[in-house]
């Protein structure tokens, strides 16, 4: 058994550094060279020379395992490896024509058109397509044959670090690799490549430029021919078919490119503007990297280092091949993508949530009442919300339906509430909190930061007002049901066992605070519902397009539809987030139950409203019970958890989208806990407003007198 676990070791060591740990062993560079560079055979097949070129490649790579070098000193480290193989070949000159033939016939096998064009850049038409296939290629072993060249270029070069190793290289060195590795003839071959691939790029930049999507959303309207893509299309033809050196169709050529990337500039505009697509921002990001290539290409091409040596122009060569390796491991990264793409739409999310919530915060005393009775109307139509849970959970139906029948319980509730104007305390901090980091942008100065403290005061008494509001309208109108369904039935809300089973659920020794924290991230969760309908309704046009539905107006009206579809757009992103929010607080604890998780919701509204109601079903006595007071602790323990985790995971949301720096972020922080040390009431109840006294007006006899 001993034995076998040492050779699966040993198998495992040889898998993890390949072919190269044999060469490891030597002290001396030249053993290992020889015993590397005999393996170069023309004749073999091309898997076989293009592996053993990734071998050569990980010698000159290769870094100790323990290592006291900086960035720095490993690429001195490469550089002189890589000068020592070009002059111990030189040395070698029987193997050294070997080594050469295997590299130029391996070169020559090879398409370096895909190379140019499809290396780093995105290859998919749709996001989606995209991500799996990143992620398969992320998973899969990589393929090697001469039509994968770009495989091979990855294989060679898979550390980013290889890119300022390329970029460092001085020159000669960079002439007499290329004079090894290629002759005239493939140095040809890869100039016609470079127009290929210029061709080709310029084929799918303009196919997507023409397209409706990109079409519409550009301002001013075109016709097809005048648009700024055929006009590429148009000079790259003639500066293809011209010099390389005519600067005429050169300056065309890098002018359109130009323009063409002013365009998608104005498409982002129109996004941002109207709703953003994750489909046309990918389409976006790829037309930009594919015109940021062709400019790479272009230069290349104008180099002079066509029909001779490479060391005309090194710079040229030595920037795109960098461009290559970057861009290979920026593609690469499945993480990358997702950010990028989702970038902007996370930002317009954060914006409509913002502008929403800015009308939950009270800044004064008289919007302070407002909260206070907005709260009361929502803590009120919760206590009704609460009697029905309870009938719901004595008819013993399936957890399906039981969860089923919740989620329209709470969504109508909330709609309710939201009907008549009414609001619920743990809703605002999603929608609040992008609101406020809007305000982060603006630290520029004292007087910045200043305003935002006042901003997260403000805030957070708003937040204080809907909660205290909520408590107020909901224990007394829960008492009030209680009462009456004793005295019209003659028996309480709950039974015995169920009553003191909820008191004993809500207690805050136990999962009472997970539980809190969890509804806090499906309160963030439905903000964002919201924020995306809202997006999508926007982005899709519904509003102009039900204002001018040709049934909606032969039913309703033209005015009438014109304003139904208003109605309907200010008020979308409210029925989405509020059904979202019924849901997933009515469903949650099911699915949970179905995987196997004892998870429950906790929201402090109808937490509330359930202990008033046990404990009206048991009695004045609870109030004698231990257990009743660590329930009310559990209340305070989940109102917290509820606004606080919300508002922080809408917060840290808002905070990425708007790029906000971790430097600013600190010193916000340190400021509120200041404010905080200094003035805590200032959080939880309003301020009185200055009264400026007025200067009482010196009567002239008065003034004589003085003077």
């Amino acid at each position: 058994m001993k034995f076998l676990l040492l050779k699966l070791h040993v198998m495992w060591r040889r898998f993890r550094h390949g072919v190269q740990a044999p060469y490891e062993q030597h002290l001396d560079f030249g053993p290992q060279l020889d015993t590397l560079l005999r393996r170069a055979d023309a004749d073999a097949a091309w898997h076989e020379r293009a592996n053993w070129m990734i071998d050569v490649a990980e010698w000159l790579r290769h870094q100790p395992k323990v290592s006291l070098l900086d960035a720095e000193a490993r690429l001195r480290l490469r550089h002189q490896r890589l000068q020592f193989l070009l002059d111990w070949l030189d040395q070698h000159r029987e193997l050294r024509r070997q080594v050469q033939n295997c590299l130029q016939r391996t070169l020559r096998e090879a398409g370096g058109s895909e190379l140019f064009s499809v290396t780093g850049l995105p290859g998919e038409a749709a996001f989606f397509s995209e991500l799996t296939e990143r992620v398969f290629k992320t998973v899969l072993p990589r393929h090697l044959c001469p039509s994968e060249l770009p495989n091979l270029f990855a294989a060679m070069f898979p550390d980013p670090e290889d890119a300022d190793w390329l970029l460092q290289l001085d020159p000669l060195l960079l002439e007499r690799c290329w004079k090894l590795a290629a002759d005239d003839g493939i140095t040809h071959t890869y100039w016609q490549q470079i127009e290929e691939a210029l061709t080709y790029l310029t084929t799918v930049v303009v196919a997507d430029g023409i397209s409706p999507a990109f079409r519409q959303r550009l301002e001013p309207k075109m016709p097809l021919q005048a648009t700024p893509f055929m006009a590429l299309r148009r000079e790259m033809e003639v500066y293809l078919r011209a010099s390389p050196h005519e600067e005429g169709a050169l300056r065309s050529a890098r002018m359109l490119i130009a323009v063409c990337r002013a365009q998608t500039d104005r498409i982002y505009a129109h996004l941002d503007e109207y709703g953003v697509s994750v489909g046309l921002v990918y389409r976006i990001e790829r037309m930009r990297a594919q015109l940021t290539r062709m400019s790479h290409l272009i230069d290349v091409r104008s180099a002079n280092w066509h029909g001779r040596s490479a060391n005309a122009e090194p710079g040229r060569l030595q920037l795109l091949l960098a461009d290559l390796i970057a861009a290979h491991h920026h593609r690469a990264s499945v993480r990358s993508l997702v950010g990028r793409s989702f970038a902007l739409l996370a930002r317009k999310m954060v914006e409509r949530n913002g502008d929403h919530g800015a009308h939950y915060i009270a800044r004064d005393r008289a919007g302070y009442r407002a909260m206070l009775k907005a709260g009361c109307l929502g803590g009120m139509v919760t206590a009704f919300t609460v009697v029905v849970k309870v009938m719901l959970g004595q008819v013993g139906l399936a957890h399906f339906f039981d969860g089923l029948f919740a989620s329209v319980n709470y969504t109508i509730s909330f709609l309710t509430i939201a009907l008549i104007g009414g609001v619920l305390a743990t809703k605002q901090p999603a929608v609040t909190a992008p609101a406020l980091a809007a305000k982060m942008g603006e630290l520029d100065t004292v007087d910045g930061l200043r305003s935002l403290l006042t901003e997260i005061a403000m805030l957070l008494r708003s937040q204080a007002a809907a909660v205290f509001g909520n408590l107020t309208g909901v224990i007394p109108a829960m008492l009030l049901i209680s009462a009456a369904t004793l005295l019209l039935s003659g028996a309480h809300l709950m039974t015995s066992a169920h009553a003191q089973a909820a008191i004993h659920g809500l207690s805050l020794v136990g999962p009472t605070p997970l539980y809190a924290a969890l509804t806090g991230v499906l309160l963030w969760l439905a903000s964002l519902a919201a924020g995306f309908a809202d997006n999508w309704f926007a982005l899709r046009r519904l509003r102009e397009t039900l204002a001018h539905q040709r049934r909606l107006v032969h039913a309703l009206g033209a005015a009438r539809a014109a304003r139904w579809a208003l109605w309907l757009d200010r008020h979308v992103a409210t029925i989405v987030g509020t059904t979202a929010l019924g849901l997933l607080l009515g469903m949650t604890p099911v699915l949970a139950e179905f995987f196997g998780l004892p998870l429950d919701v906790r929201h402090v509204t109808l937490a509330t409203g359930t202990l008033v109601a046990a404990s009206a079903s048991l009695g004045w006595q609870v109030l004698t019970m231990p257990v009743f007071w660590l329930a009310v602790s559990g209340i305070v323990v989940i109102g917290v958890l509820n606004v606080g985790v919300a508002f922080t995971c809408a917060m840290l949301l808002a905070l990425r989208a708007r790029e906000i720096p971790t430097r600013i972020r600190r010193v916000v922080f340190r400021a509120v806990l200041r404010r905080i040390t200094v003035s805590p009431l200032s959080f939880f109840f309003p301020e009185k407003s200055p009264v400026v006294a007025a200067k009482p007006v010196a009567k002239r006899s008065e003034v004589e007198e003085e003077h």
